[in-house]
């Protein structure tokens, strides 16, 4: 008899499993509280402007090409993917960095801002190469059961790596404080401030550097609907406006949850919504997790997110904008040490519509705003409204224009709205940061300590944070499932 699987939540770990899990033989339904699916990838599209609600950043193209290959796809055969070319810049008080989409080029950029800097960055590129093919290959491929899944050939002569921090490694080599930062910024995906990330982490700057930054037309979303198609081919059944309130335990084994008011029996429960959540929805002697112990762990940032349709284009900006015009440093403690509003915040800024004309009208801008924050701030309007006057001001001074009269509509999305549509908890955006101490076997388990066929996946269980460890996450998960409940 085929045994069911019911999946609480439709973000891209859920969609990764669903996939897995229906290929293996399971029937899957999916269960979205939300009228798309997506999770926090949803698309906004509004008087002919299209945004990325949430993830903007292709990085890692061979992990997406990796998961549609496990079921004899390609990318291609679902969307078109464009190298940026230059992926980014970054805006500076007095200068401004743009990262091409060669090593060449970033080489000779680094040379104008520190000459001789070229020779230690490809020293340290090199090294990057070489923990992301072991991260990749290696590590982020174990469930998170043991920590003996970390003890291999390639890690064992490398444990340094995970001692010292990507801060340490990173000024140790330069010092220009704009090509530190430059460094720094891409474990920033990961979460957790740069002098508390392992070096190891460094994979995350071959993943910028040598990998490159790619966009898939259409948007982030495109990603989305491939998996959905994907899902569905496979006989995966979705189910939206599906708000799930109890996970239902007998005998200590998942057997039911309800969705909506109704009781829908299951053989295996796999939540890939909020890991707190989910556990919220389980009567308190079966949770694993105390709130002393959520409340103890150091979590991404949140977010305040601006949704921005302009009536004209922009000049000097790229697709991916970064600006670290203030002080690093103080902005991190404002989030991770003394958690509070920043005084002056760096931010990001991506415009699509700089290289993909699809995502706005003709002769217009389609502008995604991010500034990162403490989750669990407080949230008001008046306190969205300060930040936006901050950061447009920033905007017109950097870049040398005037953009506010431009201004057709403005949409935001801060911590409340984290929590309203994610369950997410303290709002946070991006799930458990990945400092040393909350790395692989001890970050929370995929699969329930205290209820039998209950598993999880997703961005605060293994591998972490980030597109690209979430579709890692779903295929994890999956075979853990295989393995017990088969």
């Amino acid at each position: 008899m085929t045994k069911t699987v019911s999946i609480i939540g439709s973000g891209f770990s859920a969609l990764s499993a669903s996939c897995y899990l229906a290929k293996a033989g399971f029937k899957v339904s999916i269960y979205e509280k939300n009228a798309t699916v997506g999770g926090r990838a949803r698309q906004l599209k509004k008087e002919g402007f299209t945004f990325d609600m949430g993830p903007s950043w292709y990085w890692m193209p061979d992990i997406f090409e990796k998961f549609f290959n496990d079921f004899g796809k390609k990318t291609s055969d679902f969307y078109e993917l464009d190298k940026l070319s230059p992926a980014y810049k970054i805006f500076f008080s007095d200068d401004v960095i743009t990262i091409g989409d060669q090593m060449d080029k970033i080489c000779t950029e680094f040379e104008r801002i520190e000459p001789g800097s070229s020779k230690p960055l490809r020293k340290f590129i090199a090294k990057a190469q070489d923990h992301y093919n072991i991260a990749i290959n290696k590590v982020v491929l174990k469930p998170g059961l043991s920590p003996f899944e970390l003890v291999t050939k390639e890690t064992i002569t490398r444990l340094d790596q995970f001692y010292k921090t990507i801060s340490s490694e990173v000024r140790k080599k330069f010092k220009n404080p704009k090509l530190i930062s430059t460094l720094e910024f891409p474990v920033l995906f990961l979460g957790a401030k740069p002098n508390k990330t392992p070096s190891f982490y460094s994979f995350m700057n071959f993943a910028d550097f040598g990998l490159g930054t790619w966009h898939p037309k259409g948007g982030m979303y495109q990603i989305v609907i491939a998996m959905k198609s994907l899902a569905e081919s496979l006989g995966v059944s979705m189910h939206t406006h599906c708000a799930v309130e109890k996970i239902g335990v007998n005998n200590k084994k998942a057997k039911y949850i309800i969705v909506n008011g109704e009781t829908i029996l299951s053989d295996v429960v796999l939540s890939g919504a909020d890991y707190h959540h989910s556990e919220t929805l389980l009567d308190s002697k079966h949770r694993q997790y105390t709130e002393e112990y959520w409340k103890s762990k150091t979590f991404a940032p949140s977010s305040l997110l601006f949704y921005v349709g302009f009536n004209k284009q922009l000049k000097n900006v790229e697709h991916h904008n970064l600006f670290f015009d203030t002080n690093f440093e103080a902005h991190a403690k404002d989030i991770y040490d003394n958690p509070k509003w920043p005084k002056d915040p760096l931010f990001y800024v991506n415009f699509p519509s700089v290289t993909d004309k699809s995502m706005a009208p003709d002769g217009c801008e389609t502008g995604f705003f991010l500034i990162p924050i403490a989750p669990g701030l407080e949230d008001t309007e008046e306190l969205r409204q300060q930040y936006l006057d901050i950061i447009l001001n920033r905007l017109e001074d950097r870049t040398k224009q005037s953009i506010k009269n431009n201004i057709l509509f403005i949409d935001s999305y801060c911590v409340n709205d984290f929590i309203e549509d994610y369950n997410s908890y303290k709002g946070n955006a991006y799930g458990m940061a990945n400092t040393l101490m909350q790395t692989a076997f001890l970050r929370p388990k995929l699969k329930s300590k205290k209820v039998e066929a209950l598993y999880f996946t997703g961005q605060l269980t293994v591998p972490g944070p980030g597109v690209p460890p979430a579709l890692i996450s779903g295929k994890l998960v999956a075979e853990l499932i295989e393995k017990n409940e088969l």
